[in-house]
């Protein structure tokens, strides 16, 4: 079995990865208390630590097995500047992100919503599935987001993505622009929305009554190497 840990998690325990050597049949669950009983920090950020196994989320009750690749993921976002950008399993908190990216000087602020439809091509939507690279797509993010506001004239930017089961009408992802006038903020959030849905690693599966689907897409082909 290997243990891997990420951000403020490495910090934490000392180290990037661990092959500890736990009974048959623990749970995932019980892998991470083996560590929180050597780092009691740990515990205290435990619900907001996610767990993947073998590449994808899986529930604390899952039971590890001989070779399993156990990540343990702390919250993720990024932006060291004023601009913001992070993914998240919660709700997202339009007031909050607008708060935090408007400032007194600006005139004009821009947020675009991008909501679950209850439908695709007259196919009736049940609920949405995000998922995604996270390391990368949280790096991808603020690199868009920073060439955006070094190419208008704008205050600030923030972009927040949901992951995990949507439902219908609950928002999926979020652009705020602020800006002293209207026009470069309105430009802004249209290129914010338009480029991160063909360069950011975040994939869509779309649940139908009579079945379900990975939306297909389409990558920038900036990013595509031939």
């Amino acid at each position: 079995m290997r243990v891997l840990f990420f951000g403020q998690l490495k910090d934490i325990t000392g180290s990037s990865e661990d092959s500890p050597e736990l009974g048959e049949g623990s749970s995932l669950e019980s892998v991470f208390e083996h560590y929180a009983s050597r780092f009691p920090r740990l515990r205290d950020l435990r619900s907001s630590i996610v767990i993947a196994r073998n590449h994808q989320f899986a529930a604390a009750s899952e039971l590890a097995a001989e070779g399993d690749e156990i990540a343990f993921l702390p919250p993720v976002s990024g932006g060291a500047s004023a601009n913001y950008f992070a993914l998240t399993r919660d709700p997202i908190d339009v007031a909050s992100v607008r708060a935090r990216v408007l400032a007194p000087e600006d005139g004009a602020v821009v947020v675009f919503e991008g909501v679950v439809r209850n439908n695709t091509k007259g196919r009736s939507t049940l609920f949405l599935d995000y998922e995604c690279y996270e390391p990368m797509a949280i790096r991808t993010m603020e690199t868009l987001g920073e060439e955006i506001a070094a190419n208008h004239a704008i205050t600030r930017i923030a972009m927040v993505h949901r992951l995990g089961r949507m439902e219908i009408s609950e928002i999926s992802v979020l652009i705020v622009v602020s800006a002293p006038h209207r026009k470069p903020a309105f430009d802004a959030a249209f290129e914010g929305i338009n480029r991160l849905k063909k360069i950011v690693p975040i994939w869509k599966k779309e649940h139908f009554a009579d079945g379900e689907i990975w939306v297909d897409g389409e990558w920038d082909e900036s990013v595509v190497q031939r």
